[in-house]
């Protein structure tokens, strides 16, 4: 029997070929989609839980609010975690890391080039009992705990050394005076870690640690974990961190500032910390100073959401289709219940058919799954692959071939099968209206998902031209960056000269800050030689040069930049921007007094440890951190930063401009390696997880669309083929092509325009927090909520006008001659 209906199966398939298609495409896209999102969805959540102490690891973060500015960072004083396990016997370890940017590494007696490292982090000799990878060679307990020593990973071993046996013993040089042993060499990090790391350096002996002070929150700039003992419970520990360290925050107010914490929080400052789990982290935290640039669990929601409305609208388009066909066969469940066919033999053939067609189509988007995984790896920027030796795969597909098989298959298995034979084959199969009423609800359904995606992609895109467009303050355009500048030693001066002496080249500027990506130091000013709440100012730090301000494009609002050469007093002179400027409430900046600690201070600082700045010039504000914040306060001193070196160029052949850089760098600085990048290039890469949004967004729209029109063009066939005799006679008595076509066409396109009407309010409240995560950011357009309407209705048309055509022009003769 089963043989009997699969046969009958095929047949039908057969016979509505295009049918078939428009019913397999169209769901084998839906549930490729779905399947590469929650591919990534799934990668996003599974972060550090390979670490099977992620349930006991904890890190304290830091929220700071004084002199003006707020701070929510990643790092806390190297002294919290020696306190917290000291106070705490539930703490089993603690670990801390400070990252100190890239590396030029070199085998020691090598003499070919360095090679720049950018993944190395200075960290405590408990890394792997905190983070417990495998160590492939030395002993993982006391391969960090001696100055000078190093672990390294399995790819580092082998890139340096051959071998991970053969690395062991060996010294690396690091920016050519640094010489560390190689003390064990570990797995690789599993791709799902919140930090990357292929150097660990021990910090024993750490120089910043010595001299960092001992009280908390005065010092910000180290990642520190907690390893809690099995059995903790997380809350209670929480509870006692929290109180613990608002003692050691008044502490820290009381040596600092002469007052208790309870005095500064009334005036609306504050200094709080609290913990958050090693598992959120990636998700959850997005706070400065992390170790790497995290996910975002609101992207997780979003990518989410658009994986089950594609999944839904290939589903309903599906249901629909079947459904929708299964009425032209009523006269064969009439003929067929006549000849004495069983009502369970009936719903067995119209669901066989049902799950047959949903199978083909999952195992076609699995094939195309498969061939996309490469791009829309490169799309996410994840090293995503199919699981297949994963059993929840193969359990989702089969479960989701059932599924959609008996939704589709539960309408013509149970109601059609239900007919009186009677009436059936007398034409009359009823229940049509409220089918149809159904099926117009699934088409809303359907078009109100896709033109909210259409909304959301067009709203991101403007976001994004927005931010591009904007005037941030400096000039982007034409700005060269050479990376480690610090690798030409002392000859950083002379190679700055013959830079300058290049036709191409208009200004060139020494410093490690710059506005994109790169360093950031903040320190505390005051307007006297105290820190007082109420004339202090928290502000970014920056060493420049002279040449910075032509360099950069900045612009200033009074005064005047850097002269050492007419201005020998500008080595204790200072520039603000204007918001440090506003903070401080100078009404007449210029010629005003700064004062800032000379070094670090044990205790509470005196008078004679702070150092005098005059304000020289008052910079316009530009932006010197993503528009998703507020600029905030700046301050610039003339003084050395020789990690990045700026060549503002005016080229038409860029590519003899670089040319020539190298040259002059390779007579310069033999051995080390010459990396630049484009100032453009970097602030875009701020960015680019809006940037990945927008095109997968934009991507999943059209996909939306077209599964959406797939399903239209069927039911827009199903309608012109029930009514080829009413179109027929209406010829007859005289109507015309263009009168049919809107006939037919009117319908579907009311209710493009209802689902229109769904999907505008929605889309604009979603799209309005969204661009909450932006203090500059463009106003939710009017006009893109009647243009996503007008492209769906220009689609629908489009789809259903093709059948309407054909319906029209159909010689109504043939339609008739039946009657």
């Amino acid at each position: 029997m089963w043989k009997n209906q699969i046969k009958i199966t095929f047949r039908n398939l057969q016979k509505h070929r295009a049918f078939t298609f428009i019913n397999i495409a169209g769901l084998a896209i839906g549930v490729a989609s779905c399947l590469l999102i929650l591919l990534f969805v799934g990668f996003e959540w599974g972060f550090d839980r390979w670490n099977p102490n992620a349930g006991r690891v904890l890190r304290p973060v830091a929220e700071i609010k004084f002199g003006g500015n707020e701070f929510k960072l990643a790092v806390v004083g190297s002294i919290v975690g020696p306190d917290i396990q000291q106070a705490f016997p539930e703490v089993q370890a603690y670990c801390r890391f400070r990252q100190y940017g890239s590396y030029l590494v070199k085998r020691d007696g090598d003499g070919r080039q360095n090679i720049r490292e950018d993944n190395a982090l200075t960290t405590d000799s408990t890394f792997f009992e905190v983070f417990p990878v495998s160590v492939l060679e030395g002993d993982a307990r006391q391969c960090l705990t001696a100055p000078n020593s190093i672990a390294i990973s399995r790819s580092r071993a082998e890139k340096y050394f051959g071998t991970p046996q053969m690395a062991l013993g060996q010294t690396l040089v690091l920016d050519n005076r640094e010489r560390r042993q190689v003390t064990a060499v570990f797995e690789d990090l599993p791709p799902q870690t919140h930090f990357l790391a292929d150097f660990l350096l021990a910090m024993t002996g750490n120089e910043e640690v010595k001299n960092d002070s001992p009280l908390w929150a005065s010092s910000n700039n180290f990642q520190t974990y907690f390893l809690l003992r099995p059995g903790t419970d997380l809350k209670t520990f929480e509870s006692k961190f929290i109180a613990f360290s608002k003692k050691k925050i008044n502490e820290t107010a009381q040596r600092m500032l002469g007052a208790d914490i309870s005095v500064l929080e009334a005036s609306g400052q504050y200094v709080r910390y609290h913990l958050q789990p090693l598992p959120s982290i990636h998700l959850y935290s997005d706070l400065q100073v992390e170790l790497q640039p995290n996910g975002s669990i609101q992207h997780v929601w979003i990518f989410s959401a658009i994986a089950l409305f594609v999944l839904l609208i290939a589903c309903i388009n599906f249901m629909n289709l079947t459904t929708a066909r299964s009425a032209h066969r009523a006269k064969e469940i009439g003929v067929r219940k006549v000849l004495g066919s069983p009502k369970s033999a009936l719903i067995r053939q119209f669901l066989s058919e049902s799950i047959l067609l949903a199978a083909f189509a999952v195992v076609l988007a699995v094939a195309v799954s498969a061939l996309a995984m490469p791009w829309f790896a490169d799309l996410t920027n994840r090293p995503l692959r199919m699981p297949w030796g994963s059993p929840a795969l193969w359990v989702s597909l089969f479960a989701g071939i059932g599924i959609v098989g008996l939704l589709a298959g539960v309408y013509p298995a149970f109601v059609l099968s239900a007919f009186d034979p009677v009436r059936t084959l007398k034409g009359d199969s009823g229940r049509q209206s409220g089918n149809a009423r159904l099926r117009s609800a699934l088409v809303v359904f359907q078009f109100s998902t896709s033109i909210a995606l259409i909304i959301a992609t067009a709203l991101v895109y403007n976001q994004l031209n927005f931010i591009q467009q904007k005037k941030l303050g400096f000039q982007k355009d034409q700005v060269l960056i050479l990376d480690d500048a610090y690798g030409l030693g002392d000859a950083v001066p002379a190679y700055k000269t013959e830079v300058e002496k290049l036709p191409a080249v208009s200004a060139v500027t020494v410093s490690g800050f710059l506005p994109v990506p790169s360093n950031r130091n903040d320190q505390t000013f005051s307007t006297v030689r105290e820190f007082r709440e109420d004339q202090s100012v928290n502000m970014q730090f920056w060493r420049v040069d002279d040449d910075y301000l032509k360099t950069i494009g900045l612009e200033m609002a009074q005064g005047r930049f850097f002269d050492p050469a007419q201005f020998p007093s500008d080595s204790s002179a200072i520039i603000l921007n204007e918001t440090a400027a506003r903070l401080f409430g100078f009404g007449q900046p210029l010629g005003a007094k700064v004062y800032s600690l000379s070094g670090q201070v044990s205790g509470a600082p005196k008078p004679e440890d702070f150092i005098e700045l005059t304000v020289v010039g008052v910079v316009k504000d530009f932006h010197f951190s993503s528009l998703r914040d507020n600029i905030s306060a700046l301050s610039m001193r003339l003084g050395q930063s020789t990690g990045l070196l700026s060549i503002r160029y005016q080229a038409a052949d860029t590519r003899a401009l670089l040319t020539a850089l190298e040259e002059k760098w390779k007579q310069m600085a033999p051995g080390q390696p010459f990396r630049y990048r484009f100032m453009d290039d970097a602030f875009a890469r701020i960015y680019a997880t809006e940037q990945r949004l927008g095109k997968i967004a934009g991507i999943f729209a059209l996909l939306s669309v077209f599964v959406s029109c797939l399903g239209l063009f069927g039911l827009a066939t199903y309608t012109a083929e029930r009514r080829t005799k009413e179109i027929g006679i209406r010829k007859v008595l005289g109507a015309t092509t263009p009168g049919i076509i809107g006939l037919l066409s009117k319908d579907f396109l009311k209710l493009v325009l209802l689902s229109l009407v769904f999907a505008s309010p929605l889309s604009w409240y979603f799209m309005h927090k969204w661009l909450e995560n932006f203090a500059y950011r463009i106003p939710v357009q009017w006009w893109i909520f009647p243009l996503a309407g007008l492209i769906a209705v220009g689609i629908a048309f489009f789809t259903v006008s093709f059948q309407s055509i054909r319906a029209a022009l159909a010689n109504p003769v043939r339609s008739l001659r039946n009657e």
